[in-house]
């Protein structure tokens, strides 16, 4: 058995909450400010992520540990300062080799904390928030999250400070959320609760745009914070009212669930409009001046621009609308732009959702009932919409960040007599493929797909100079490759129904030879109702193309019945996992 990693904690006395049991193996006292900025300073420096989550919450298993990493980031370690005025601070600050790069901004969630627990009134307390910058131990940048209440000599704030200085209730580590959105962000605060972590407030701050959620620590925990925050850009109040137990009314719940469709919408016609690439991320905007470069009603454009607004996808200052993260990635030059997927889920997707109903009842696919006819049939005769499904599908490549690196392919590299082929099968546009090969000069690639689809991908390949070590096939399942040491099903089975899901994989199959590794790409359902995007995506499949997502066990036994079987799977980002299957000993 492998013994349990040992936390590395700072060599300087740390903060400690009252009633917690000090599990550092250096004592745990009181100590001035400095003292304390620097043993917060010390600690920040020194964990990694996935470790520091294992000692947060003991019981996490290997894929539970893995999942939360994947989705979350350790930001920084907080504490509150008590400084006599904003020079003492930064001089404070300086001494333990911290320098603030900002102005500090109002604190509305501490000071709203202290005004309760102390009977203030929020204005008496002038809560500020500084983040000096420090390196992690990969060279990531982290913080130290400073909550600073100046406190002059003689001030009758003088009370709070002493109390808060011996007893630290504001102390806390700090996680960010990668890419939060509501069924994310329900997923880890179930997964916190379900290991011992106790809601422990939170709130929205409008001067960043982003919503906290406190935890307090389970009494197993191996670190000498017991409080946890996860931090989440935009405005989350609907699920931070969940997480403090203040539900919505029933009738509000259910009004903000069906205007999900405006939702939808709103950010197609965002895309539509060309709003991301009109926007800038640091300079405002005026709505009319705004109106005039897209060409719309001014009136009209400044409506959608508050709901925006309130969606998070923009910001809105006194010079005007600023585009956000979020916004950015709807933005036709981005990076892997989500942009496609907009107007994909806001076009022919949305079209066919009005016939839900009508796959339910029937189990015929709405979009095959509005339509005529399949989705895969229905694009490849309409080439304009057809290059807008691919470059959707390129819109979730993050998804593929980690792939590259997964021990089969890294095997099938450098291991010796391995064959160095890798076929991805109705692999698209040649995304993924593109990115295996990158990353392992010394393989090579067959990309399957229909005609249309690699008259889009040779360009893709060509500009990442991979066209002479790729060859790119047209074909159906039928014509899978034999003889190549990787094959690659990735998003390909949740298009279909289990008898198709069988016929691909024994086409798979029967290409493998004993020593050849199979990677199915999916997201998979949940066995215990927790949110998940694949219960969503369950849907989609279900309206759409007739396929649906499954559990692992759910894969495993269609592999078993094509002579494959389950060894080992991974999670990867977006709520993915790569299943690795090899052909079933004779």
């Amino acid at each position: 058995m492998h013994s349990e990693p040992r936390l590395t904690m700072p060599a300087r006395p740390h903060p400690l909450l009252p009633g917690r049991e000090a599990t550092a193996t250096v004592p745990v006292t009181v100590t001035g400010d400095a003292e304390r900025l620097d043993a917060a300073a010390r600690f920040v420096r020194e964990q990694e992520t996935s470790l520091l989550l294992a000692h947060v919450l003991p019981g996490l298993d290997g894929p539970e540990l893995r999942a939360l990493t994947d989705r979350c980031r350790f930001a920084h370690a907080a504490l509150l300062v008590f400084p006599s005025d904003e020079a003492a601070l930064r001089a404070e600050l300086a001494a333990c080799g911290l320098a603030p790069d900002a102005r500090a901004q109002p604190s509305v969630v501490v000071r709203d904390r202290l005004a309760a627990r102390y009977a203030h009134r929020p204005a008496d307390l002038d809560v500020r928030i500084l983040r000096p910058g420090v390196r992690g131990p990969a060279g990531e940048h982290r913080a130290v999250e400073v909550f600073a209440l100046a406190v002059p000599p003689g001030s009758p704030l003088a009370a709070i400070a002493a109390a808060e200085r011996a007893r630290d209730r504001e102390a806390h580590l700090a996680f960010d959320v990668e890419r939060p959105d509501p069924l994310v962000l329900r997923g880890l605060l179930a997964g916190f609760a379900r290991h011992g972590a106790t809601a422990d407030g939170g709130g929205y701050n409008p001067h960043e745009d982003g919503t906290v959620f406190y935890f307090t620590a389970p009494s197993t925990t191996k670190t000498p914070y017991g409080r946890v925050e996860l931090y989440a850009r935009g405005d989350h109040r609907e699920v931070l009212a969940e997480h403090l137990d203040g539900t919505p009314e029933p009738a509000e719940t259910l009004l903000r669930l069906l205007t999900g469709a405006w939702t939808t919408q709103a950010l197609a016609a965002c895309a539509e409009l060309r709003l991301p690439e009109a926007l800038d991320r640091h300079t405002g905007t005026p709505a009319p001046e705004l109106a005039r470069t897209v060409g719309a009603h001014p009136e009209g454009l400044a409506v959608l621009l508050r709901y925006l607004a309130m969606l998070g996808v923009v910001s809105e200052g006194p010079d005007g609308f600023r585009l956000t993260d979020s916004g950015a990635l709807l933005d036709a030059r981005a990076a892997h732009s989500m942009r496609p997927l907009a107007l994909m889920y806001g076009g022919p997707f949305y079209q066919s959702f009005a016939h839900l109903a009508h796959a339910v009842r029937s189990g015929e696919p709405g979009f095959d009932h509005l339509y005529g006819e399949n989705h895969f049939d229905h694009f490849a005769r309409d080439p304009e919409l057809a290059d807008l499904f691919d470059r959707s599908m390129v819109s979730s490549a993050p998804l593929f960040d980690a792939l590259p690196g997964h021990p089969v392919l890294t095997a099938a590299a450098t291991e010796p007599g391995r064959a160095r082929t890798v076929v991805d099968v109705a692999g698209g546009t040649g995304e993924l493929l593109g990115r295996v090969l990158t990353a392992h000069p010394t393989l090579r690639g067959v990309l399957l797909e229909r005609p249309h689809v690699l008259a889009a991908a040779r360009p893709r390949l060509a500009a990442a100079g991979l066209d002479g070590r790729c060859e790119l096939r047209a074909g159906d399942f039928a014509d899978v490759p034999p003889g190549a040491g990787v094959y690659l099903l990735s998003r390909v089975l949740h298009d279909w129904d289990d008898d198709r899901c069988r016929s691909i994989l024994r086409h798979c199959a029967a290409a493998m030879t004993p020593d050849a590794d199979l990677l199915v790409v999916e997201r998979l359902l949940p066995t215990d109702g927790a949110p998940s995007l694949a219960t969503a995506w369950d849907l989609h499949m279900l309206c759409n193309t007739g396929g649906r997502e499954r559990t692992a066990e759910r894969y495993a036994a269609l592999l078993a019945d094509c002579g494959l079987e389950l060894v080992g799977r991974a999670p990867l980002a977006l709520g993915a996992h790569a299943l690795h299957a090899r052909r079933r000993p004779s």
